[in-house]
């Protein structure tokens, strides 16, 4: 798939990035979890940024893996992002937070649109940023955040067969059940992968709702 082929179905599926931030989740941490209690909380509100890259061989994603000396989800991959400062919109934040954790210039990203709200399992409703550049852009992590900045595949992240459902037990507790894109070394799972698998599905279901239409 071309570059621009691909940032046009983007541009089709996603949701405005104008558009009103969303109450609710649409996909969270409960969905291979149908079982497991799911509490009554007002979800603090966080954006990630996408950044699809179209330069090269084939279009990619920036992703990051934590700094081990963070508090919590140390050295797990992630996107850059982080909660919502007050006043902000979900797009503001992600664009804020991909510039303090990686040093990502906004000059040259252009923001496609969002995708579906996301429920972690640890209170937070993020919301998924979509953004495109041309260019591979030159990022520096911060080291109290970032450990390390690198790039996937967009083709091997919505590639369904590289999708698979992982769990983990901790004692006395239920199975907990989460997606997992293993790439290489780098074990991309959890909330992360959800979002992928979510933006995946997505792209899917547009798909065939223009192929029906047509």
């Amino acid at each position: 798939m071309t570059g621009e082929r691909l940032k046009a179905r983007l541009v089709r599926a996603l949701e405005p990035a104008g558009a009103a931030p969303a109450a609710r989740a649409t996909r969270s941490d409960f969905d291979l979890n149908p079982d497991a209690e799911r509490p009554e909380r007002q979800l603090r509100p966080a954006a990630v940024l996408i950044l699809v890259i179209a330069e090269g061989e084939g279009p990619r994603v920036l992703m990051t893996r934590r700094s081990d000396s963070l508090a919590s989800h140390t050295g797990q991959i992630a996107f850059p992002g982080g909660r919502l400062d007050s006043g902000e919109t979900v797009v503001e934040a992600a664009l804020r937070e991909a510039q303090e954790e990686v040093a990502l210039s906004p000059e040259g990203v252009e923001v496609l649109g969002v995708g579906d709200p996301y429920e972690t399992g640890t209170g937070f409703l993020v919301t998924p940023v979509v953004a495109w550049t041309e260019q591979a852009p030159e990022t520096t992590p911060s080291p109290d955040e970032v450990a390390e900045v690198f790039e996937v595949p967009w083709a091997f992240l919505m590639d369904a067969a590289n999708h698979r459902q992982d769990h983990h037990e901790l004692e006395g507790q239920p199975r907990r059940y989460f997606w997992a894109m293993p790439y290489g070394e780098r074990y991309i799972w959890g909330v992360t992968a959800g979002i992928l698998r979510a933006l995946h599905d997505r792209l899917d279901a547009r798909a065939a709702e223009d192929e029906a239409a047509a």
